[in-house]
């Protein structure tokens, strides 16, 4: 039976008779004899195998370029090679599917620009493999740590009628002819329906009956943003809690960023290293910093008392009630700090209308963690509890129609409750050093971009 090459590799002893399967990343011929070096995507390691003449399959070695697929099965013996442990003498080999001489990804430096073309073959590099796996590792993290704390999982709506943050940039879901057109009456759901961006409103109301609940899903922006940290389809976390304040809200947070870094640093040694080495070099002291040194808390007045004081010429001044650019986020956590901060109580009138409003009547009980090297990690606030409150800032907002699903939280045994959202590519953006969100998604979906 066929054993994953990670396993092969973890061994303690030699063995016989021991099935591989995977792709050729190199082969060297020598007089009677070839290495090939077989990798199948379960480590960064390859394994090298040698294949003497006269091995049943050796006359097929020919053929296993680069890129090929083949099964070996052989002994596993201490290899006399530096910085190897193993290597499989062949007993026999079998090429399962050729790969032609102009295989896309030769042994060599491949730019991430031509990677994103090719994004059906990129999985099988050194980088993306790592990456992919981190992806894989951190998800099932993220489930764990909300399963460890009594969290129950919920499944939002892809397809809503409601747009949780009221900007309008919201795909479409329609089965009207678009040259016939069509009233939104006549369509499908007989109203207008969107691909959601976010769970949240949705998972409120689960919240308010189980107390503490998550979601982790796909949601979709239709902004048409170029930027190396907009996607248009990407993943969210999003916890909410009932009888929680904002204070509970940060401490969730900030618990959670430090587990998933913790879970990358401590637990992926081999793919963290990669990214370590070839990807950013400040990525560890820059993530063990999370790890060992406490967050800092500060106000958004304070936050822009500090930047309004560096003396640094901003590209976008900064002024009490503007949104925090990139580039003050990263000031704060990379500079002034040097460690991620949780900003909060930021103006009302740059906030959604869900957002409880603080005694001030100027802000709401909404934060951001920031951390170094991205900015913005997670928003989140305290949600407005208050029926009269909420149905004033709705009808502010104009949302007076089509939520009155939302206000009966409000008016059938309403709590004080709170959350936030995590941007999954953000997260592996940050714990990885890629500094493009196109590379940590399989397959991005960006203006003018559709493929595969």
């Amino acid at each position: 039976m066929r054993e994953l090459i990670k396993r092969v590799l973890q061994g303690d002893e030699e063995r016989s008779a021991v099935e591989i399967a995977g792709w050729v990343r190199t082969r060297r011929d020598a007089k009677g004899f070839s290495f090939l070096e077989i990798n199948d995507g379960s480590c960064l390691s390859s394994l090298q195998v040698i294949v003497d003449d006269g091995v049943p399959g050796s006359e097929q070695v020919k053929d296993m370029l680069t890129g090929s697929s083949v099964r070996v099965t052989g002994d596993l013996v201490t290899s006399p090679a530096k910085g190897q442990k193993w290597e499989m003498r062949a007993t026999e080999v079998k090429l399962v599917g050729a790969a032609p001489e102009d295989y896309p990804l030769q042994k060599k430096r491949h730019s991430l620009e031509f990677l994103r073309e090719i994004s059906h073959l990129r999985p099988r590099t050194n980088l993306h493999g790592a990456i992919f796996r981190t992806r894989s590792r951190l998800a099932q993290a993220v489930h764990r740590f909300f399963a460890e704390r009594d969290f129950v999982y919920v499944q939002t709506p892809i397809i809503t009628a409601s747009d949780c943050e009221g900007a309008g940039e919201m795909f479409r879901v329609t089965t009207l002819d678009a040259e016939k057109g069509g009233k939104a009456e006549e369509d499908f759901f007989e109203k207008a329906a969107y691909l959601t961006v976010s769970g949240q409103l949705e998972g409120e109301t689960f919240a308010c009956a189980l107390s503490n609940i998550y979601t982790f899903g796909p949601t979709f922006r239709a902004e048409n943003s170029h930027t190396s940290r907009h996607a248009a389809e990407f993943w969210m976390i999003e916890p909410e809690v009932a009888f929680c304040d904002l204070e509970g809200d940060m401490d969730l947070a900030e618990e959670f960023v430090r587990e998933m870094v913790r879970e990358v640093v401590k637990e992926m040694t081999e793919d963290f290293a990669l990214f370590s080495k070839f990807v950013d070099k400040g990525l560890e002291p820059r993530l063990r910093q999370v790890l060992e040194k406490p967050f800092k808390r500060i106000t958004y007045t304070e936050a822009v008392e500090i930047l309004e004081k560096s003396g640094r010429q901003f590209d976008y001044p900064v002024s009490w009630g503007d949104n925090l650019q990139s580039e003050h986020e990263r000031y704060l956590t990379e500079e002034h700090f040097k460690c991620p901060v949780t900003v909060y109580n930021y103006p009302r009138s740059i906030k959604p209308f869900y957002m409880r409003q603080n005694e001030d009547d100027k802000t709401v009980a909404a934060m951001d963690l920031l951390v170094p090297g991205i900015g913005e990690l997670v928003g989140g606030s305290q949600r407005e509890e208050r029926y009269d409150r909420l149905k004033k800032a709705m009808d502010d907002h104009g949302l007076s129609e089509g939520y009155d699903w939302y206000l009966d939280l409000r008016k059938y045994g309403s709590v004080p409750h709170a959350g936030f959202g995590l941007g999954f590519e953000r997260l592996l953006m940050f714990v990885t050093g890629v500094a493009n969100i196109r590379d940590v998604i399989p397959f991005a979906r960006t203006p003018g971009n559709c493929e595969f």
